[in-house]
């Protein structure tokens, strides 16, 4: 996690007061899946506490985590983007609280403030470009021959 990807850093704070307007708390068990791979893309988390297992489907081998995710961080890109299915699954390590958000909700509110909507897109970007480079590390940890991920 990088600080600009935080939710409490990333947005100034009227905009994250906006956006906790739309929140409400939710509760997931550890071993919950919170969402699956190539599902609808409707919502997303703020983690309050506990931990996130982001994890990617590898035929003929079990899922490989990605990345664990934890306080203030984003669980969940995907509404943001058409065709908004999740790229990825998630699965609750350990019990979860979170903030819940409806992406249409939040889009709404994108759609009749441009500066909060451009903050969150900023914001969502910033999460994917993190989450793309520690999946790229991943992979080639679980998969490349030793050596060979070098980043550029």
């Amino acid at each position: 996690m990088t600080s600009a990807t935080t939710m409490t850093t990333a947005l100034p704070a009227e905009h994250r007061e906006r956006l906790m307007r739309l929140a409400h708390e939710v509760t997931f068990d550890a071993g919950t899946r919170v969402f699956e791979e190539g599902r609808r893309a409707d919502r997303f988390w703020i983690v309050r506490t506990g931990t996130v297992a982001l994890d990617l489907h590898v035929p003929g081998r079990r899922p490989a985590v990605i990345e664990s995710l934890g306080r203030d961080e984003l669980v969940g890109w995907s509404w943001h983007f058409p065709p908004y299915v999740w790229h990825l699954g998630a699965e609750a390590m350990s019990p979860v609280r979170a903030w819940e958000f409806d992406a249409e909700a939040v889009w709404a509110v994108c759609a009749e403030d441009p500066e909060f909507g451009r903050a969150i897109a900023v914001w969502v970007g910033r999460v994917v470009a993190q989450r793309l480079r520690a999946s790229r590390i991943r992979l080639l940890d679980l998969y490349a021959p030793y050596g060979s991920g070098g980043l550029t």
